[in-house]
């Protein structure tokens, strides 16, 4: 059983003129893998204008689940630069070991490919190197598959050095086991006396340019990986004076495309770059968050989730989505105006249980329900409720509707580890009162000829600042 969608040359012509813009310019700003990588792989991961995708649907997934990926797949594709001119489904037991698709299929996508003018045919589902080469070599196209559309979006995406580093081993370690090389690519070294006489040892055929490039590699991936360990280790000294601060961390998390970004600048009045676009964001941001009884928190933002999000992603940013595991709370935004928000849901949850951050507390926020169905919207917390996600919120980051309510959710949720002091301070530390009315909770405030006696709830490191200046035993003459 399949099916097969084409779109008509009128709309493909109109909707393909953009995409193509945008991808001109993308191409010109990207550095896709690193110059000691070997240029086979530039070849293996550059983006396609045109492409055909292609979704499978297996036992337990209906076709309902294959058009939404397929939908989710081609907007990967318009985000990576490319435009779709074609998709087509294939319903099977289970794929096949050597081509994915069966023969019929792979028919049908030379034909499509052929008369829609496609650069590519991109699967929905991972390939093996195998059944990447065996497809190209039948279809007459080049052959990607999910991974590496999401890989290229993340490497136009990513800003910092970091990001970007991380982004490059996943491509590499993608790349890995794909090489292959193309006539005189794989002409061999010389070796023996054409090697300059060395003697026992060094005559035979010498190595070929696949095992030079993937030496290349693995240096290359050696390389990343010193560096994002300094890069942890820098992350960790933060983390820790984060914790001795007091401050606690909420971590936003969510799918791709959630408002996650939207949600953090409404909290706490940022300006973050906001994109209607996936993955927008993946270079961690962190703000602080006011929660309105004197505490404030950190505010963590980082990279969405998808489906199928790929392994090798998770592995490479692993150090960035392990502070999410050490956060004190999760505020899990769903788009409660997406028709797949509970597979949304499951999908997140997948990615949290892989990091080992899925048994940190969580808020589940339902956000952009301006634009949510009411009583879709009714029907999506019934079902949260069902699965254990007690009471979701309700926010618009947009309008910044139901944001004060998480704020005060958030703030029960949080430990509260703050002391209560009584305190006297000498004049000459009104900074340290005013510190208390920034970030303590003032219970008693009065003045006398010497300073001003304060009881207030304030955070550990306050307290001992506070008990070093108090004067309230050695008299008005001491303190610092």
């Amino acid at each position: 059983m399949t099916a097969t969608e084409a779109r008509g040359p009128d709309e493909d012509a109109h909707a393909t003129l953009a995409p193509m813009r945008r991808a001109d310019q993308r191409r010109a700003a990207r550095d896709v893998i690193g110059d000691e990588a070997p240029r086979e792989g530039v070849d293996i991961i550059r983006p396609v204008e045109r492409a055909v995708i292609v979704g499978m649907g297996l036992p337990g997934r209906d076709d309902a689940e294959v058009a939404a990926s397929l939908d989710e797949l081609e907007r990967l594709v318009d985000t990576a630069g490319g435009v779709v001119v074609a998709r087509a489904s294939q319903r099977r037991a289970h794929p096949d070991p050597a081509t994915h698709v069966g023969e019929g299929k792979i028919v049908e996508l030379r034909e499509l490919a052929v008369e829609h003018g496609a650069d590519a045919v991109i699967f929905d589902d991972d390939l093996s190197p195998a059944q990447q080469r065996t497809l190209e070599e039948r279809i007459g196209r080049k052959v990607l598959d999910r991974t590496i559309v999401i890989l290229d979006i993340f490497a136009q995406h990513a800003a910092s050095r970091e990001g970007r580093l991380q982004v490059e081993l996943a491509q590499l370690t993608y790349l890995l086991p794909r090489l292959r090389g193309w006539g005189q690519a794989l002409s061999r070294q010389a070796g023996g006396r054409a090697a300059g006489g060395a003697g026992i040892g060094g005559r035979g055929p010498g190595e070929t340019q696949l095992e030079v490039d993937r030496r290349r590699l693995m240096r290359r991936i050696t390389s990343i990986r010193r560096e994002l360990k300094d890069s942890a280790r820098v992350r960790a000294v933060k983390a820790s004076r984060r914790q001795r601060s007091g401050l606690p961390v909420v971590a936003l998390v969510g799918y791709t495309n959630a408002g996650k970004s939207s949600l953090l600048n409404r909290l706490t009045g940022s300006h973050v770059l906001v994109e209607d676009r996936l993955f927008a964001t993946l270079d961690a941001t962190l703000r602080r968050l006011d929660l309105g009884d004197g505490r404030q928190a950190v505010l963590s933002d980082t990279v969405g989730f998808v489906r199928k999000l790929p392994h090798g992603l998770v592995e490479a940013f692993r150090s960035t989505l392990e502070e999410t595991a050490q956060a004190t709370l999760l505020l899990h935004v769903v788009d409660a105006a997406h028709p797949g928000a509970l597979d949304q849901v499951d999908a997140v949850r997948e990615v949290l249980v892989e990091i080992g951050a899925d048994a940190v507390r969580e808020i589940v926020v339902l956000n952009q329900v301006d634009r949510a169905d009411p009583d879709g919207l009714a029907d999506l917390e019934r079902r949260l409720r069902e699965q254990r996600h007690a009471d979701p919120v309700r926010v618009s980051a947009l309008t910044g509707e139901g944001t004060e309510a998480l704020v005060a959710r958030i703030a029960r949720e949080l430990p509260d580890l703050r002391e209560t002091v009584a305190v006297h301070l000498p004049y000459r530390r009104e900074d340290l009162v005013a510190r208390i009315h920034r970030e303590g909770r003032v219970l008693l405030l009065e003045h006398d000829e010497h300073g001003t006696r304060i009881e207030a709830e304030v955070e550990a490191a306050l307290a001992a600042e506070l008990a070093a200046a108090d004067t309230t035993l050695s008299g008005p003459s001491a303190g610092p």
